[in-house]
């Protein structure tokens, strides 16, 4: 449920809620929709059609705050005018169709933030169980205002910021067995991001049986898994990297045995080597996987770019690809491009 109010000013009966807000000393108030309206005739005059649509006052109850904005059209069309033509006015129109589910909220904060940045989608759910500690802040981008709250509500409470008319869904008990059916009905691609192998297995299977591609992208060495379910529907999950390997069979083993299996998910040697010196210390000198924030940054822009393909129709494989920058950046230009790229 989105914690947010967006007043619809047709709805007279919300005329005395709106009022009190309004008159409320402990509530701020930001208006800026004359500047809003102007921006939107100067650089989209064929649609000032869209400027006669009544204002949202919005309350960000979390901020204390009311803010008057643009009416749903115009407010898209504004928001993301600097989109075109990278993405056309039809692909966007056509991406507010797409349900995206996103499970764990560190590096899936990075992506379901960036495809809000790009209007991607017209669903998000997002699932955590967990509440953001000080020891994330090294690459979840928010504030130590935000310490103790849920991390799926922090996503949430960003997102709304950014577009209020975004449909936000929050399972802020993250993702269970007893639940996932729930998350999962009507998605059309599931993004996985946790850190459980448990919850790594149990979301695809689950959305093998539904036929709903998964996509992951893991911080080291930028890797992106691209799962496509909906096209192969028999398509052993991981890769096959782990055989039919069930939530199950995981469910008993400790720490150190989970991280040796993830690692073999990542594949060993092609490991980082400082990722590989911390395998062997993960439970003992550290509490988990390293994780670092321009590499979480990266993830959310190769989420986005699958997402994107997806949702447009474009070839989409399973398999997995790596974006490695830090191997780009160290390594040698061609000398016949180096003048130009100098």
């Amino acid at each position: 449920m989105s914690e947010h109010s967006v007043f619809d000013p047709s709805e007279r009966e919300q005329d005395s809620v709106v009022r009190a807000l309004l008159d409320d000393p402990n509530v701020g108030v930001v208006d800026t929709t004359l500047d809003q309206l102007a921006s939107l005739r100067r650089l989209l005059p064929a649609m000032a059609g869209d400027s006669e649509e009544l204002p949202r006052w919005v309350h960000f109850p979390w901020r204390r705050t009311m803010v008057r904005v643009l009416g749903p059209r115009g407010f898209d069309r504004l928001r993301l005018d600097r989109n075109r033509n990278k993405i056309t006015s039809e692909e966007q129109a056509r991406f507010r169709d797409l349900r995206v589910g996103v499970v764990g909220l560190s590096v899936g904060h990075a992506v379901a933030h960036t495809l809000a940045l790009e209007g991607l989608c017209g669903e998000l759910r997002l699932a955590d169980f967990d509440e953001l500690d000080l020891s994330n802040l090294n690459r979840v981008p928010t504030s130590v205002f935000d310490l103790g709250v849920n991390k799926a509500v922090v996503a949430a409470r960003r997102i709304a910021e950014l577009d209020p008319y975004l449909n936000v869904q929050v399972f802020a008990d993250g993702v269970t067995a007893e639940t996932l059916d729930s998350f999962l009905d009507g998605l059309d691609l599931v993004v996985e991001e946790c850190d459980s192998i448990d919850t790594k297995l149990l979301v695809r299977h689950h959305a093998r049986a539904r036929g709903i591609p998964v996509v992951m992208e893991t911080s080291d060495g930028g890797v992106l898994d691209v799962e496509r379910f909906d096209l192969e529907p028999d398509r052993p999950v991981f890769h096959g990297l782990l055989g039919e390997l069930k939530t199950a069979d995981v469910a008993d083993l400790t720490v150190e045995q989970k991280s040796t299996i993830a690692a073999t998910l990542l594949e060993p040697s092609k490991l980082s080597p400082r990722m590989i010196a911390s395998v062997p210390e993960i439970g003992r000198t550290l509490s988990t996987w390293p994780q670092l924030g321009g590499d979480v940054a990266l993830g959310g822009a190769a989420v986005t770019a699958a997402v994107r393909a997806f949702g447009r129709g474009e070839p989409l494989p399973s398999g997995r690809r790596r974006i490695d920058l830090d191997a780009l950046v160290r390594a040698g230009l061609d000398p016949a491009t180096d003048a130009e790229n100098v």
